[in-house]
């Protein structure tokens, strides 16, 4: 301001003013005074002329502006936020196809019949080799080829898009919805990390600085719809879901579906948020400054090394560590005789009532159990477990082995043998959502709260919901279908 002053044409220089004002003060007459009154006013209006804005004047638009005008409206904010998170998830579904194809081929179709001529030629036992080969090993090539290629693909977008700088506007955008729930807006940035995994969505919520709220966003992460259920959701809306519209339309009805499992997800995490905040975490919604950063050109390279060794690699692993021991259950179920039937045969004779009043089965109930450490391994083992109990000839590898089947229609074939309908389509599509996360996830959450009550809360809340919803779908079903 007194640098500004000193170069001004038309006002006189700081130490003018002051000596004028030390003169005035000393009773001295003339027209210093209104030299003095002058000056001040015109030192006043420069100032207000660049901290104030006016109607006639407008800021110069900038690039900046220009996208946040867009971004963050409350008439394009929304929209353009689903349309781009849609496009994100296409992406991730249609490029995985093809890297999950070359890896299962090389890690089921190469390596895997390969390790078994091995076994033989060492002269291993038969039940080693297949607890070994066809459980531990098969369960973690399943894992790997499904999860690593989607991971790979959205993890990279999604930092990106972080490095740009939108997601604090998508957090912006949401802010008052998470906040009339009890909730902090940046959860809204940890439930978009869920859809790609639950456990680094988890993993996110270190940037809420709430204990209560941080909290809140991690109980009800496993309502995002993780990739691992992807497969599930879009297969079963395949052969159940768009075989009721005519050709033409059956892969539009069948993404409109999955769209809208996943939408659910997104109503129940507000849902269960503004439950918890009003209940066992009731507390005051915290305020917060979110302090929208300039847009700037992501750096592709530095984020795609992020991305793939901190998220993904770090996920994959801890699933891998669940897979092996996975594997090795699903195994033994399938192989352990007690009384002329395997073991699995028994459990799934035992949770057959229960399963037929959720709308489901046993075979989908015990596949859920023995899946846990992952979901990617969901259908192939409720595939394996249907030719098991339906005494199926000619489809599979044999009893404990995963397997999936080259077509829909044949796919379909098989579960609509297992006695699966319509309804049992429907509410295990809900089921996929609303059960407890898998072993990854759990584990993650007991790391993250450091606390076994919160973990046993978060396990075992999601469930509680999936028996209740299908429940009440069963019930609707049956008396008005």
């Amino acid at each position: 301001m007194a640098t500004e002053a000193q170069h001004s044409p038309t006002a006189p220089a700081v130490a003018d003013i002051l000596e004028a004002a030390r003169r005035l003060r000393s009773g001295i007459p003339g027209d210093v005074h209104e030299q003095l009154v002058e000056a001040i006013y015109a030192d006043a209006e420069r100032i207000a002329g660049r901290a104030v804005s006016r109607p006639e004047r407008r800021a110069r638009p900038t690039l900046d502006r220009t996208l946040d005008y867009f971004l963050t409206s409350r008439l394009w904010g929304f929209p353009i936020m689903l349309l781009l998170f849609a496009l994100m998830f296409w992406i991730t579904i249609i490029g995985a196809n093809a890297p999950s194809g070359w890896i299962s081929d090389l890690l089921v179709g190469q390596c895997w019949p390969l390790l078994r001529e091995v076994t033989v030629g060492l002269g291993l036992p038969w039940w080693l080799r297949g607890l070994l080969v066809d459980g531990m090993y098969l369960s973690t090539a399943w894992v790997v080829s499904v999860m690593l290629p989607p991971m790979a693909i959205f993890f990279p977008m999604f930092t990106l898009l972080e490095d740009f700088g939108y997601l604090p506007r998508v957090a912006f955008n949401l802010d008052l919805a998470f906040k009339k729930v009890g909730a902090h807006g940046k959860q809204s940035m940890s439930l978009m990390m869920g859809f790609g995994c639950n456990a680094a969505g988890v993993v996110a919520t270190r940037i809420i600085d709430s204990p209560r709220e941080r909290l809140i966003a991690i109980i009800t992460n496993n309502f995002a719809l993780c990739n691992g259920r992807w497969p599930t959701q879009i297969l079963i809306a395949s052969i159940f879901i768009g075989s009721l519209a005519p050709a033409h339309w059956a892969g539009l009805v069948s993404a409109g579906a999955v769209t809208a499992v996943a939408l659910l997800g997104i109503a129940l995490t507000l849902a269960v948020s503004w439950a918890l905040s009003r209940t066992v975490l009731r507390g005051e919604v915290s305020s917060f400054s979110l302090e929208l950063p300039p847009y700037r050109p992501p750096h592709f390279w530095r984020t795609l090394y992020t991305s793939l060794i901190d998220r993904t690699v770090f996920v994959l692993w801890r699933a891998v560590v669940f897979a092996v021991p996975a594997g090795a259950v699903i195994w033994l179920s399938a192989n352990l005789h007690v009384g002329g039937m395997t073991v699995a045969q028994y459990l799934i004779q035992y949770a057959y009532p229960l399963g037929l009043v959720l709308g489901l089965n046993g075979v989908i109930l015990l596949a859920y159990v023995v899946a846990i450490p992952a979901n990617e391994i969901v259908i192939p083992t409720i595939l394996m477990l249907t030719v098991l109990v339906t005494g199926s000839h000619g489809i599979g590898e044999g009893a404990g082995v995963m397997f999936e089947l080259d077509s829909t229609a044949a796919t379909g074939a098989l579960l609509q043998a297992g006695g699966w309908t319509l309804l049992t389509a429907v509410n295990l599509m809900l089921f996929s959502l609303l059960h407890n996360p898998c072993s990854t996830t759990i584990y993650t959450i007991y790391k993250e709260t450091g606390s076994v009550k919160w973990t046993v809360v978060a396990t075992l809340l999601p469930l509680v919901l999936g028996f209740g919803v299908t429940l009440a779908v069963a019930m609707l079903w049956r008396t008005f279908g």
